[in-house]
Parts: structure tokens; sequence; C-alpha cells
């Protein structure tokens, strides 16, 4: 990352920033299980013990809090807090509101229509519409001090450098673009989740090889993204490479609004059958798995789709030319995509190796090549914003955490998503699609939606509404002092585990 994720409570820089400055200094109502390594987590109660929905209104949903928890200032977390966090992003007349948080969390609460207190230690929050994977949205709604905002003249800037959750780590310093320094919370309220160790440093490291001579030199302990062509040296040195399935995928979101070349199924399905995934997993130095969908073959969602995601370099240039282009005549046009960043791999290399093989069959990409910030500012302005309008972009380049149906498919195929309301960058809209996706979130059967997310899975691979390229195994790279380590099957980790 270019820089440290926001502290403020909600941080930015992507899904992969909760594990530095999100899950360390704040919880959640609804929390991951991060503690596993050899299967898949599931929900769990952070900082509501339990939730449902009621049966006599299933768009309303009650939380009850967990009583006894304190901010790092000492005040009490209790249903006011709930409440002022969830002004503080989602009401843009609240006093206390803040656009820079708001614009990371917003887009991942599509469903809250409102919200209220009950009692001191509970709340309610009614949906949009019956939506009953709700709570996986709560996952990302993390908890800050109204106390301690009051105490520092209500000030953002300075919550920034004293900020105040109620998580395992407190923030002892911070310097942006360099360093943060997290020290243990010693009145944490989860003894499950304890510090084992008493500080953690964040350093900003962006560049892929300065990263990992760092650790070749002993000046770090553990690093994201190795470099895949150290990876042998990294093994000669005694370092532990990590990781694990990571329900993610790396992938190009097409536009579909009016006047974008890839309303043509027979281009998206070219541009997908331009691609040798193999050697893009060599690229990364074998730490990558080909994706052939959204999700992995293994997920209960993958379901039967019928075109079949390959290299197939002679078939991309057959559909390339009935729909007439070819190299000689080649389609051109414009991606957004980042210079690196969480989730985003080798993003220049992939994205330089994907551009040759498009170009010999006959689609010709120029890239806008832009800090990830500014590619997530593209994404949720959608294909239609200010951003993709200004650079004629017809695609873009970030990957996506994929962990439950809302964040693999609900939040980019449904019409009610098209962005700027939601992330359907592309403003794809479909009847069917609709259809499939409300049965699933008016369902509460576990069998019945996975059916169903079947169905929409299938259905997303045979339009090609994305170019799919490769799962990340988000490695990490630990040198021989680290132990204890659990790499969860999540974007979501948990630095309390590091021994």
């Amino acid at each position: 990352m270019a820089d440290i994720p926001q502290t403020t409570g909600q941080p930015d820089r992507g899904a992969g920033a909760y594990q530095f400055t999100g899950h360390t200094l704040y919880d959640p109502l609804v929390a991951w299980e991060m503690d596993v390594a050899d299967r898949p987590g599931k929900l769990v109660p952070g900082l509501a013990t339990s939730w449902e929905a009621l049966p006599s209104d299933r768009t309303k949903w009650v939380f009850r809090l967990r009583p006894g928890v304190t901010f790092h200032d000492g005040s009490p977390f209790n249903a006011d807090a709930v409440i002022w966090n969830f002004e503080k992003v989602l009401n843009a007349q609240a006093p206390h509101f803040d656009n820079r948080q708001a614009a990371q969390v917003r887009p991942r609460l599509p469903s809250v229509a409102s919200y209220r207190k009950l009692d001191d230690m509970t709340v309610e929050v009614t949906t949009r519409t019956v939506d009953s994977f709700f709570p996986y949205q709560m996952l990302w709604f993390l908890i800050s001090s109204p106390a301690q905002y009051e105490r520092l003249g209500r000030s953002w800037e300075r919550f920034a450098n004293e900020p105040s959750g109620t998580g395992p780590f407190r923030l002892a310093r911070l310097v942006p673009r360099e360093r943060a320094e997290l020290v243990r919370n010693p009145t944490y309220w989860n003894p499950a989740r304890a510090p084992k160790l008493d500080r953690i440093i964040l350093i900003v490291a962006p560049e892929t090889v300065t990263r990992t001579n760092a650790i070749l030199t002993n000046q770090v302990d553990i690093i994201e993204s190795p470099a895949p062509d150290l990876l042998p040296r990294l093994r000669q040195a005694g370092a532990r490479i990590i990781e694990n399935v990571t329900p993610h995928v790396w992938n190009y979101h097409l536009s579909l609004a009016e006047g974008s070349p890839w309303r043509d199924l027979r281009l998206r399905q070219a541009a997908n059958l331009a691609i040798n995934r193999d050697e893009v997993v060599a690229l990364l130095g074998g730490l990558a798995k080909p994706a052939v969908g959204v999700v992995d073959p293994t997920s209960p969602w993958f379901g039967n789709p019928t075109f079949r995601i390959r290299h197939d370099p002679a078939e991309a240039r057959r559909l390339l030319a009935e729909a007439g282009f070819s190299p000689r005549n080649p389609l051109r046009t414009r991606f957004i995509v980042p210079s690196g960043g969480s989730g985003q791999m080798l993003s220049m290399p992939m994205n330089e190796y994907i551009q040759s093989a498009w170009r010999e069959v006959g689609i010709q990409v120029e890239f806008q090549v832009v800090e990830l910030e500014v590619l997530y500012t593209a994404w949720r302005q959608g294909a239609l914003g200010e951003i993709s309008r200004a650079g004629n972009i017809t695609a873009n380049n970030v990957a996506y955490l994929t962990s439950d149906p809302l964040y693999a498919f609900i939040r980019f195929f449904h019409s009610d998503q098209i962005a700027p309301r939601g992330v359907n960058y592309g403003h794809y809209r479909d009847a069917e699609m609709d259809q499939i996706l409300n049965a699933a979130m008016n369902s509460f059967d576990e069998q019945e939606q996975n059916r169903l997310m079947q169905r929409a899975h299938e259905k997303a691979v045979n339009e090609a509404l994305w170019v799919f390229v490769v799962h990340d195994t988000n490695p990490k790279a630990a040198g021989r002092a680290v132990r204890g380590y659990v790499p969860a099957q999540h974007w979501f980790q948990d630095l309390t585990t590091l021994s």
C-alpha cells in the first residue's frame, strides 16, 4: 500500500486494509471467524452478542449489544454509540458526518434504510427490502468512540492521530505514508483475540522488490505479496511462504453502458479466451490459481456454466472476426488499472502480459494507470462516472473479495446496485438476474440460497460479464522469528494471531 489506511474507524485502501487499521483498533457488531485456516470462516458475535430478523417483519433486524465493553478512552460502548456511528457514515446532515469514512463503508451497507435505539443495549436496523444476507454487510461497519471525537474538538483529523475503538490494539504513533505503531490493549473484552505481541509496527512498502529485500535483510518480520522471482532466495534464507485458499478474483469489470464495445457478447468471450491463465500463475511464482468464474469450482455457488473459461486464441480470433475486428483492424479501447495495492497482486506485470495476449488476437487496450484509491473512486462512480467518462474508460481492474453472496454477486449484478448507489460499475441490468438475486435475498434457507447463487454464477459466466483471470492465495513471507500466524480463508486476517 502507498499509505497507512485510515485510522478513524473505516479503513480505506480496500478489504486488505481491515487487518491493519480495522480489526486491530476497532470491532464490528458482526464479526468473521479469523482464527481457522483449514476451512472458510463463518459469522460470529462481535460487539453484538446476537442478531435476528423479526419473524413478523423480515426487514427489521434486532442487534443485542455486548455489555461491559469500553472504548480505548474509557467511555462505554452502547446503543447510542452504534447510532452515532451509523450517522457518521450514512447521514450527510449529521454534525459528525465524515465523507472520507462514508466513501469507504456506505457502498458496503446498501440495504440499510433506517436505524434506531430500542434500549441502551439493543439496536434495530430496517433494511430497504427483505435481505437474508444483511448480516454480511455488518462485517464492514466498525465502531469508533463518540466521546473521543468530542474530546478532540470534533475533529476527524485529530481523531486519526488519537483514535479510540474497542479493538485489541491501540495506536501509539502514526507517520502518514511511512508507519503506524500499534500496542496491545490490556483491557480488551475478548480473551480469544488478546494480542500475543506487545507491539506491531506497520511499514509502508509499496514496491514488491523493496518489500522482499526488507525481509531478506531482516529489516521486517513479515511481508505481504513477496516478489515471485525472489521466492527461491526467500526459502533459502529460511523464510516461510504463507498462503491459503482465498475467496478473491483478479479480473476486469467491463462496462455495459451505452457506447461500450463490451455490450457485444462475442467481444467479452474473446477477451476471456485470449488469456493463458497458467502463464499468469507462472508469472506470479505459482502464488495464484486460474479463475474460471467469479468463484472457484470448489465453491457451492459455482454451478455448471456452459461457457468454459479457457485459453483458446483461435476461437478468440474467430469471435473477433465475426464482430469485425482482427490484429490488423483491432478493437481499440482504454482500461483504468492500478499501479499496485491491496489485492491487486503484481498489477502492472499482469496487466502488461494480458495486454500483449489481447494484442495478438485483435484487442488493443491502452491503460490509464492510477493509484489504487483513485481506481476505487472510479469504480464507485461507475462506468458513467466522471473519471471513466473523462478517460473514455470501458473497464476497471479492481480485484474483488467473493466471500459471501453480497460480495460475490449481488453488489455487482443487481440493477439496484448500479453505481453510484452500489458497485455495479458496468451498469448491468437484467430482469432474470434481478429475479434470481431477489429470490435469494428473500430466502432464509441455505440450500435454496446456494441453488440460486449457482444460477446467478452460471449466468454471469455464460454472459462473460467480466474477464476472469486468477484467484489470489493472499501470500505472505514470514521470517524465522514469526510463529503462530493463522492465514484465514478470507481477505480479513487477524494480526492478534502473530507471535
